[in-house]
């Protein structure tokens, strides 16, 4: 249900920054937002506690925001308090954000792999992503997980290509526990 709300909100803000061809400074102000959020963990506190009626919950975000940001995104945070979605503000901030890189060609991508890449390791892999797509970067996030015994998992959005030696094991595990022994 959450993820429904997140993409709901996130596409109308989406939206409405294409519309206004004014995706880059509506992506800077969410960014910003963010960051305000990230430093002030007691104002989520604030905003979420039921026992401050809605109408107070509006006047703070009034106080906080408006003149800071654009009158759209200042409007579009007093919608979202308003419907009391403000609990659901990161996912809707970082669906939009998602939908403003797929705009801007940039791709992001998680690899994991079994040990430490290299940086040339690493350049490796990001220009193999940008031959196989239609991007123009890549952001790209990298971890570790020896786990995996060797080789890496990459995700992309909901793709996932998994060249894991443990996977490779799994797999064969599977095809000989079905084969069966003939006397």
């Amino acid at each position: 249900m959450a993820k429904l709300v997140s993409k709901t909100y996130g596409e109308a803000l989406f939206e409405i920054a294409m519309e206004e061809n004014r995706g880059i400074q509506f992506l800077e102000e969410v960014e910003e937002i963010r960051k305000v959020l990230a430093d002030n963990p007691d104002f989520d506190k604030l905003m979420l506690h039921p026992g401050i009626a809605k109408p107070e919950k509006l006047e703070v975000m009034k106080k906080v925001f408006q003149g800071r940001v654009s009158d759209e995104m200042a409007g579009f945070l007093e919608l979202v308090v308003q419907k009391e979605r403000y609990g659901d503000l990161q996912g809707i901030f970082q669906y939009f954000i998602d939908q403003m890189k797929e705009e801007q060609k940039i791709g992001i991508a998680y690899v994991t792999s079994a040990v430490e890449l290299n940086e040339g390791q690493k350049e490796q892999v990001r220009a193999k992503l940008l031959a196989t797509t239609s991007y123009l970067s890549m952001e790209m996030h990298f971890a570790v997980d020896p786990g995996l015994i060797g080789g890496m998992v990459i995700r992309m959005k909901d793709r996932v290509v998994d060249s894991s030696i443990r996977t490779k094991l799994k797999d064969l595990t599977k095809q000989l526990l079905q084969i069966q022994i003939q006397a």
